[in-house]
């Protein structure tokens, strides 16, 4: 006969670690001090879980990006899910969309789908808008990346050595499975990035097309060049030699 006491023990292990991923699929990378207050879990128990879910390829450690001024001392680490941690709670989900993105692309065509996909980062776009309008152009992308990583997008940004500008890097896709065969959803999504900055933008890269981020290039700004401009010393109007 099997020891009940001992099932309801693992059963109750497995739950919690569910918990766990299901919180870091919700809120993106998270401290294991983060997981411990939102699930109200001590810090040793959190660190017993997250070694079961690392152990099982479910979650990976990452160092913790910080904007700004770091401190002393090493940075925490973040806890993510894994393509394999995502799997587990993803699939239904994907094949569900696929099949409501495909009946809708053969009932009413492509556009449908874009239409759709402008409908979905609509909601994205207005929670956004406002910290993006009212900050400095040159803290635009910055202000963008820290807010699509608290979405779960493991964003930042990184200056362009041989070209002005900067890249945006999404290191984390939600709908990478569903991407790969609707590119709207990207293209619609880079629309979206251009007009929260106020500028034309590139997408170079997408973890749909199989690459390993996401990257959009961002040229640097009109009014960024114009106070650029007027930073620099002013030159005299006349060559006193000539």
């Amino acid at each position: 006969m099997k020891n009940v006491g001992v099932l309801d023990e693992q059963e109750e292990r497995q739950a919690t670690r569910n918990r766990v991923a299901r919180s870091i699929l919700s809120e993106g990378p998270r401290t294991a001090a983060e997981l411990a207050a939102s699930l109200g879990l001590t810090p040793a128990g959190i660190r017993r879980h997250l070694d079961a879910l690392l152990a099982e390829g479910l979650v990976e450690a990452r160092e913790q990006r910080v904007y700004g001024h770091r401190g002393r001392g090493r940075p925490a680490k973040v806890f993510a899910l894994t393509d394999a941690g995502r799997a587990v709670f993803h699939h239904d989900y994907d094949a569900l969309a696929v099949d409501a993105l495909r009946f809708i692309a053969e009932t009413a065509g492509d556009d449908a789908v874009a239409d759709f996909a402008r409908r979905r980062f609509a909601g994205l776009a207005a929670r956004y808008q406002a910290a993006l309008a009212a900050a400095d152009p040159g803290e635009r992308s910055r202000l963008l990346a820290e807010a699509l990583t608290a979405d779960g997008y493991a964003a930042s940004t990184r200056e362009q050595e041989a070209v002005p500008g900067e890249q945006l890097c999404q290191h984390h896709c939600p709908v990478q499975h569903v991407a790969e065969q609707f590119p709207q959803l990207c293209e619609v999504e880079t629309k979206v990035f251009a007009e929260l900055l106020g500028t034309h933008v590139q997408r170079l890269a997408t973890i749909a097309h199989g690459d390993g981020v996401c990257t959009t290039f961002i040229p640097p700004s009109a009014v960024t060049r114009q106070r650029t401009h007027e930073s620099e010393p002013a030159q005299p109007e006349g060559d006193a030699s000539a």
